[in-house]
């Protein structure tokens, strides 16, 4: 009886480690930031050393980006010396946190740089003269920044010259622009970033239909302090100052029409602060029969203009897709980012990053964001994945970075209308098991669009809730995380959901239309009539590190692509659907299909969408 006991409870122990493991993420690489043990640093000075920075004075004509020369010397030159960029550009010890451990000193420098490139990067003979000229791209970030040249690699940096400081000419000013859907579908909200703070300035919105008079609307103002954080490196070395994010409600708006915009703030000596100017075009009234383009990805991440550390290295295909999208961008009309936005992963500095290299497009087309591991995991903070992915942010920085239609943002659900779409935006790192608040949110939102005027209905979360035959999840035999279609299939099925989009994983699948593992039509490219099931995509290809499919091809699994890429729907109108999968690299179209289909084709029972027995039968 006892061995019999024992077994049960290592045969329990191992289901419980197989879970726990597939929480762990995909290979897209360390975060840079991470591999700097600048805890360590210690202080090597050189008199013969030196490090020049110029332009001194950045953005004299209003630009928020601006390309920095930085000239070094070193008397002791090694291959692995490198140049860290610092901002603020005082960055000693001065005002470190004290440490816990008694027996610990405060350390010389103890925040991360806001990235950093090795002095031979572009000067390939450093190691012999002795001399390097590097160039780095900075953005407006609110403080001014300096080079520090380091030897002793990453793990052993010792601090050999200091430049002098460069900074932007209004260092506070309102920047990065990024626009969403509001509660109700004729009201837009911008949220921007700037370092004034309500005792200095008022924010606000000033807009209006392009050509006509301009009105003004408030914004409310929010901002993060270390102690928001819920770990290391957010609340230690990846601290940076956040600034103050302002959001504005622009309401009333009438359907599918241009306005323009710009961000000011009012000081207290009356005097104005304004952004530069925008403009963007209005949702469609729900239900309108009309032209509706829109875009689905996750996993993008950041890359560095410049090539310093995650350029190529961290998330190889993130700048392709931006550069892709600004291409196209007036054959989008919304955007939707599922999960793992910037991987930040603790280092503040990155999501100010992230917010400018993607300002062409959310500055003029609603950029929807859902959470993601990399967002929200921290253990014991009440997410469903008790793993460190987030760095010691717990949602805080992508809850308040970006605005999202949710009663809660913190329970980073919502769901949001589109013209003829109902998009019902799931948060996998929290539970959504049957029971849950989650799934009541989710049935809800399924259960109240009328797919007459909303015919097309997606359901979207970060995990993969539904189907993948990526390699690990097809090492466990599950294709899916676990839990997750076993609680949700059946709400797909009974709502008729269209498409299930998905992250997390790093590469492009879709399925057959799909219920119970089994494919319930035998179509690949057109549909038409009655679909029967859900069509399953994994769209996580968004430019974080690729991930292997499994070798063995599920009889679902109708297309696999290992790249970078994002998916693209175009209603024409309310009965014809199409849908495409284009590549990151060259925007061109590598797998696709329609469906079409009438509203009686919507009604019509399939296998466990309608009541087995009714009071009538």
């Amino acid at each position: 009886m006892g061995q019999r006991f024992l077994c049960i409870k290592v045969s329990i122990f191992l289901a419980l480690l197989r879970f726990a493991s597939l929480s762990f993420t995909w290979g897209h690489g360390e975060q840079p930031l991470a591999k700097i043990a600048i805890h360590r640093a210690t202080l090597a000075l050189h008199d013969s050393a030196s490090v020049k920075a110029h332009p001194l004075v950045l953005g004299i004509e209003g630009e928020d980006t601006q390309w920095v020369t930085v000239d070094l010397q070193s008397p002791n030159a090694s291959v692995d010396d490198w140049v860290g960029v610092f901002s603020p550009a005082k960055f000693d010890g001065a005002d470190c946190p004290p440490v816990d451990d008694p027996e610990e000193q405060t350390p010389y420098i103890c925040s991360a740089p806001i990235k950093y490139k090795f002095a031979n990067h572009s000067s390939p003979g450093y190691t012999k003269t002795g001399k390097a000229s590097l160039k780095f791209q900075l953005i407006n970030q609110r403080a001014d920044f300096s080079f520090a040249l380091f030897s002793g690699g990453l793990s052993n940096p010792k601090l050999v010259a200091v430049s002098n400081s460069v900074v932007f000419a209004n260092p506070k000013a309102p920047l990065y622009p990024r626009l969403a859907q509001g509660k109700s579908w004729n009201e837009m909200t911008v949220t921007w970033t700037s370092g004034y703070d309500l005792k200095e300035a008022v924010p606000f919105v000033e807009w209006g239909l392009k050509g006509e008079n301009q009105v003004r609307s408030p914004a409310g103002t929010l901002t993060i302090d270390r102690n928001s954080m819920c770990g290391s490196p957010a609340r230690t070395v990846g601290w940076r100052d956040a600034g103050f994010i302002h959001t504005s409600f622009l309401k009333d708006l009438w359907p599918n029409s241009v306005y323009t915009y710009k961000m000011g703030h009012r000081l207290s000596n009356g005097t104005y602060i304004w952004s530069k100017s925008y403009s963007l075009k209005s949702s469609p009234y729900p239900g309108q029969d009309s032209l509706q383009r829109i875009i689905v990805f996750g996993d993008m991440g950041k890359g560095e203009r410049d090539g310093s550390n995650e350029y190529s290295d961290y998330q190889p295909g993130s700048l392709n897709t931006t550069d892709q999208l600004i291409k196209d961008l007036k054959n989008i009309d919304i955007v939707f980012h599922i999960g793992d936005i910037c991987y930040a992963n603790g280092y503040i500095s990155e999501w100010d990053q992230f917010t400018a290299q993607v300002e062409p497009i959310a500055s003029t087309v609603p950029y929807m964001v859902g959470s993601g591991n990399h967002e929200r995991d921290w253990p014991n903070s009440g997410s469903f994945y008790e793993n460190t992915d987030s760095g010691g942010e717990c949602g805080v920085l992508a809850e308040t970075m970006f605005y999202v239609p949710a009663e809660n943002r913190a329970k980073f659900w919502y769901s949001t209308d589109y013209g003829m779409f109902r998009f019902c935006i799931a948060d996998s790192e929290h539970d959504w098991r049957e029971g849950s608040e989650q799934y009541r949110f989710i049935e809800n939102c399924l259960a109240t669009v009328d797919r007459r005027k909303q015919p097309w209905l997606i359901f979207a979360a970060h995990r993969v809730l539904g189907y993948s035959s990526d390699s690990f999840y097809g090492s466990e035999g599950s294709f899916e995380e676990p839990m997750g279609r076993q609680n949700l299939q059946k709400l797909w099925q009974k709502y008729r959901v269209d498409i299930a989009f998905y992250g997390h994983v790093h590469n492009y699948e879709r399925t057959c239309p799909i219920y119970q593992n089994q494919c319930v039509n035998s179509e690949k490219n057109h549909y038409s009539g009655i679909v029967n099931g859900t069509i399953h995509v994994v769209a996580g290809g968004g430019g974080a590190h690729l991930s292997e499919f499994s070798q063995l091809t599920p009889s679902w699994s109708l297309y696999r692509d290992y790249d970078w890429g994002f998916v693209k729907l175009t209603a024409f109108n309310r009965s014809s659907l199409l849908f495409e999968y284009k590549k990151s690299r060259d925007g061109l179209v590598y797998d696709s299909f329609t469906i079409s289909r009438e509203y009686s084709d919507v009604l019509a029972c399939v296998h466990d969408s309608c009541a087995k027995t009714t009071l009538a039968s």
